[in-house]
């Protein structure tokens, strides 16, 4: 998997996840993403993150966590980690968020200019 957009140039990747949850999965659901991003930070090609709570404003998402890496190349250890993460605490995530009637979209991004060069 290439990262590059132009020859020699390695484009940063975004992470964005939005949550939409309920008020009484608050706190079940920040102890399994402050889990998460602790997974995440000590992994190669980890950057920086953002965890942000919608505090005003009409949007469905009230959580969101930006999280980037280097470059795409470090995506499939990042979720590998996760995966183990998740083995660890014996946790299925997808049934934990339907069960929780946490709604989520998540995508990786790349800099607009990166693409664009």
């Amino acid at each position: 998997m290439s990262s590059n957009t132009k020859a020699g140039t390695v484009a940063p990747l975004y992470r964005i996840n939005k949550f939409a949850v309920p008020t009484a999965a608050r706190a079940e659901f920040v102890e399994l993403v402050a889990k998460t991003l602790a997974v995440i930070r000590s992994q190669d090609g980890y950057v920086k993150d953002l965890f942000l709570e919608q505090h005003a404003g009409p949007g469905k998402f009230n959580f969101v966590t930006m999280i980037e890496f280097v470059s795409e190349e470090f995506a499939p250890k990042v979720a590998a980690a996760i995966g183990e993460l998740d083995r660890s605490l014996n946790l299925d995530r997808e049934a934990l968020m339907e069960k929780l009637g946490v709604q989520t979209d998540s995508a990786s991004y790349k800099s607009f200019q990166a693409v664009s060069a």
